[in-house]
């Protein structure tokens, strides 16, 4: 059976798979002040974080339409399987159920699964590659979302950001205690937790910060050896791979991937923002 993976844009895949026929990712719409850019193949990621810097208000993102979603699922595959951001943090969730909906009304049946990921950027891309993995494998349909959904549920996703003004003046705060140390340059270790971010820690500096959080990443994950590990970074490659390094000094998993952030990425985690999944 031919199968598709369907991504929304805050899906960090590596660069080489953003023109792999089994992939199609889906654009969010970005806003700083009077500026509008699709989060698609044209992002430019420093000329953006220079705008973010210069504008007095807040970047925001919005999600695809149903529409999109919907052509998206218009083709040949028979077996279409979807990655999203948390539905706790974005409408893109309910846009490609919605849209799944009309596909089986105007058109008819096909084997459609919308994933909420629960998490984001490396997140996501953790799971469109886990389906991968199964599809490949020649999984029937209800097996690959069986698999991935329990895969998805075992999977845990951590951040330390320079900054979580964006997070808050957006509302993606709502489960969290307010930070009001920032003069101290005090850095919260955030975690996912049902899709909606939590605080784990913190550390004076963004190295503490970010040590705690290879620390508690050893600690909590089960089975790593089965598993695959997942940076973003924004726009700071060196700090990645120190992450890395910390981690595999004390873990070991079957595979790891650094990628940069795309726009949604770059709007919520923002420049030197590192986002870690496994």
């Amino acid at each position: 059976m031919s199968y598709k993976i369907v991504v929304d844009s805050c899906t960090d895949l590596p660069a080489e798979y953003h023109t792999d026929k089994r992939f199609e990712i889906i654009p969010l719409i970005l806003q700083i002040g009077d500026y509008t850019v699709l989060d698609d193949e044209n992002f430019d990621q420093l000329d953006y974080i220079r705008r973010v810097a210069e504008c007095e208000t807040c970047a925001k993102s919005a999600c695809p339409s149903p529409d999109r979603y919907k052509r998206a699922y218009e083709c040949d595959a028979d077996d279409i399987y979807v990655v999203t951001l948390s539905s706790k943090l974005s409408g893109s969730y309910n846009s490609a159920i919605l849209a799944r909906d009309i596909y089986h009304e105007d058109i008819g049946e096909k084997n459609i699964h919308v994933f909420d990921s629960l998490s984001a950027c490396c997140g996501q891309a953790n799971i469109a590659f886990k389906i991968m993995e199964c599809a490949e494998a020649g999984l029937p349909f209800e097996e690959v979302v069986e698999k991935v959904e329990a895969y998805r549920d075992g999977m845990d996703t951590y951040f330390v950001l320079d900054s979580l003004d964006t997070l808050r003046k957006n509302g993606r705060l709502t489960g969290m205690k307010a930070i009001v140390a920032s003069t101290l340059n005090i850095k919260p270790v955030c975690y996912a937790i049902e899709g909606e971010i939590a605080q784990w820690g913190q550390g004076v500096g963004m190295r503490k910060a970010l040590i705690k959080m290879t620390d508690l990443v050893a600690k909590r994950t089960v089975n790593p050896e089965e598993k695959r590990l997942m940076i973003t970074h924004i726009n700071c490659y060196e700090r990645a791979e120190v992450v890395k390094n910390l981690i595999l000094s004390k873990i070991s998993f079957k595979d790891v991937i650094i990628v940069d952030g795309a726009g949604v990425a770059t709007t919520y985690a923002g420049d030197g923002g590192i986002v870690v999944t496994c």
